[in-house]
């Protein structure tokens, strides 16, 4: 069975810099030990980074968010912690997105990179009721047959509020979400 991880922005501003929050600090250990798992079964693991340019306040998510976070090149857009221990391993894909979720021209790209024939999708990282979800509806498009998979354990979001509601929404477009707790 072919199987593909997708961690969802878990970069250095997200977790402990400019829109750190303390539960996505509590992620680090069970997305590191995730991502080992696929790659040990030789599975592929996409990384996507949020990416901003110097004029971010001028763009619609900054009017909207006036917090300069993961502009390119900066230290915020970095992965985070360990996770740094994965750029450039083999079986990983990194992608930069500049928006919420990844843009359809680069769903392609990622299809040819890892291919069509993905049977499982599993989805883990921050912000839930933003990017998270946003990335589970392209890959949900682009991958019509597979079972896409939401480990709500490995997800947060710095609103606990909207992360349940997200949750329950994912699972009311046919997504699997798992290890659900308290929420």
């Amino acid at each position: 069975m072919k199987k593909l991880l997708v961690v969802i922005d878990y970069q250095k501003d997200f977790v402990d810099g400019a829109l750190g929050f303390e539960k996505a600090t509590a992620l680090e250990d069970g997305i590191y030990n995730k991502i080992n798992k696929y790659l040990r079964e030789e599975d592929k693991v996409l990384f996507t980074y949020d990416t901003h340019k110097e004029n971010y306040l001028e763009s619609r998510e900054g009017k909207n968010l006036p917090i300069v976070h993961c502009i390119e090149g900066s230290e915020g857009h970095n992965l985070y912690g360990k996770l740094k221990d994965f750029i450039g391993a083999d079986n990983t894909l990194h992608y930069y997105k500049y928006g919420f979720g990844i843009a359809p021209k680069d769903m392609v790209k990622i299809s040819q990179d890892i291919g069509e024939d993905i049977e499982v999708i599993e989805i883990v990282g921050v912000v839930t009721n933003i990017c998270v979800i946003s990335n589970f509806v392209m890959f949900q498009s682009q991958y019509r047959n597979a079972e896409i998979i939401v480990d709500a354990s490995l997800c947060a979001s710095f609103d606990e509020s909207l992360h349940s509601k997200t949750l329950d929404v994912i699972e009311g477009l046919q997504g699997n979400v798992t290890n659900r707790i308290n929420s």
